[in-house]
């Protein structure tokens, strides 16, 4: 059973925690001690497992902008390197490339540095194998070996290696384009095309310089490519809408052909096309599936859980692919595609509407550089046909509003009241006029609601880690959210535990 002090540091399939003061009362619960713990746990963890002594093991470690990150890589590559393992440094580095070194490098194992899309002040470790990154009880499974002082047995110097392995991985990139993209001019496929990039200070600078540049891409006009760990611009993160806006500000302001963005560490990524429209959330989940079915057709698409009915109906009646909606969780997502792929369906894409996607041809591996480089590829090879992005899903029927409620459970035990609520709520929406369950809800409830009744859907859920019920809406009519929320916050007036 874990202890507080190690448990508030678990964060589903990841360790984050407060690495620096300056957040009120927020103080520092990620030390240097803490970390040197969790690592030597790693080591005994990944020793076990491939079977082999610490002596035989690589290990790479990467980090993302954070102010912290320097000093966390040193104890990370130093603690490792005492038991005897080899260590590669990678530096400044993409989440996504950590687990790539597991493939190009024959690493044993990878460890990145980065706590996402969160404030300055926290950080957290991201675990890798060759099987792609952690469990959630892999992590628990850590965190009890750290608390219980689990270290290597033997004590021996392992080198520590500096690897610039992110320009081997934006060579992979540009050969992908390169390759796909087949153009006249094929080492320069992009030349002609201004595409810009907001990197919002984190760890994605990279793809500007390194990725579209060498192909004839003009960037200029791209903001926040310089690493800067207190995110003086915005949060990087494709799901704020302060970072949406300045990415849509720097295509329409540059007469850009398609604008692309990263959150902090490139697990995740958005784009914009060149009238400034947004490609994200729903839309962003149409153009990825459009692109993963071909050559899969009739394939199916794994989505999170409060994707659109638009979404649903473009993906199977447009592009003749099956949508499966499963719970929220990027890993849960990208768990249930790889389950489809094993019983034998064939699932070429797993997707979050945060921007989280995993294709299989890729390692299933959530990647936002590379998501948008299929983005780029897909556009560049549409010009060639004189079409555009904004075609590409132009059938695509978007909701005219959409909101999110999020209720707090103030009972002690919130997961089983959770729980309970979805229950009740369940023979609830059966006792409504106007309401239909929806066939293919795996997490919650979701109701479907009639023209009468606001014209639209709403899923009511338990959150994956905290004591939150989100309510997400949508509505085909302007005002259908309100009426709506009124009709299901009827319902949660009964539910004493919730506080509205």
């Amino acid at each position: 059973m874990l202890e507080e002090k190690w448990s508030h540091l678990k964060s589903g399939t990841d360790i984050r925690g407060v690495a620096v003061e300056g957040v009120e009362n927020e103080h520092v619960n990620l030390t240097n001690d803490v970390c040197e713990a969790i690592v030597n746990a790693f080591a005994v963890w990944l020793s076990d497992k491939v079977g082999k002594d610490y002596s035989e093991l690589t290990v790479s470690v990467g980090r993302d902008s954070r102010i912290s990150g320097p000093a966390i890589l040193k104890v990370v590559t130093e603690t490792l390197s005492k038991s005897g393992i080899t260590v590669l440094d990678c530096g400044l580095s993409s989440t996504p490339s950590m687990f790539m070194t597991t493939i190009d490098l024959n690493c044993d194992g990878a460890v990145q540095i980065t706590a996402s899309h969160h404030p300055f002040n926290r950080n957290g470790l991201k675990f890798f194998t060759r099987d792609g990154g952690l469990e959630s009880e892999d992590i628990t499974a850590l965190l009890e070996l750290a608390q219980n002082g689990r270290v290597p047995e033997t004590i021996a110097d392992g080198e520590i290696k500096a690897v610039d392995y992110m320009t081997d991985y934006s060579a992979r990139l540009r050969d992908i384009i390169k390759k796909e993209v087949n153009a006249e001019d094929y080492d320069q496929p992009l030349k002609g095309f201004k595409i810009v990039v907001d990197a919002g200070n984190g760890a994605g600078g990279f793809y500007a310089e390194k990725v579209l540049s060498p192909l004839g891409a003009d960037t200029n006009g791209s903001r926040y490519l310089e690493p800067d760990g207190m995110f003086p611009n915005h949060v990087p993160n494709p799901e704020n809408a302060e970072a949406m806006k300045s990415i849509c500000e720097a295509v329409l302001e540059s007469k850009a052909d398609l604008g692309v963005i990263f959150d902090t560490d490139v697990d995740r990524g958005g784009a914009v096309d060149s009238s400034g429209n947004e490609i994200n959330r729903n839309r962003l989940v149409a153009v990825a599936s459009a692109i993963a079915l071909e050559g899969n057709e009739g394939g199916t698409i794994v989505t999170d859980s409060i994707t659109s009915d638009g979404l649903k109906e473009f993906i199977e009646n447009t592009l003749g692919g099956k949508h499966h909606r499963f719970k929220r969780g990027y890993k849960n997502v990208i768990n249930e595609a790889i389950r489809l792929n094993s019983e034998g369906i064939n699932c070429p894409l797993a997707i979050e509407t945060s921007g989280h996607a995993a294709m299989r041809e890729n390692y299933f591996l959530d990647d936002g550089a590379y998501l948008c480089t299929k983005i780029i590829i897909k556009m560049a090879k549409l010009k060639q046909e004189g079409k555009t992005l904004e075609e590409y899903v132009s059938q695509l029927k978007e909701a005219k509003e959409e909101k999110e409620v999020r209720y707090k459970i103030t009972e002690h035990d919130f997961r089983s009241y959770g729980e309970s609520v979805i229950d009740k709520l369940n023979e609830y929406a059966l006792t409504k006029d106007g309401w239909k369950l929806a066939d293919d809800s795996r997490e919650g409830v979701r109701v479907s609601l009639d023209k009468q009744h606001g014209n639209g859907w709403f899923l009511l859920r338990l959150s994956v880690h905290d004591p939150i019920m989100p309510l997400n809406i949508e509505s085909n009519d302007i005002g259908g959210v309100d009426i709506i929320l009124k009709q299901v916050e009827e319902f949660i007036k009964t539910c004493e535990g919730l506080s509205l």
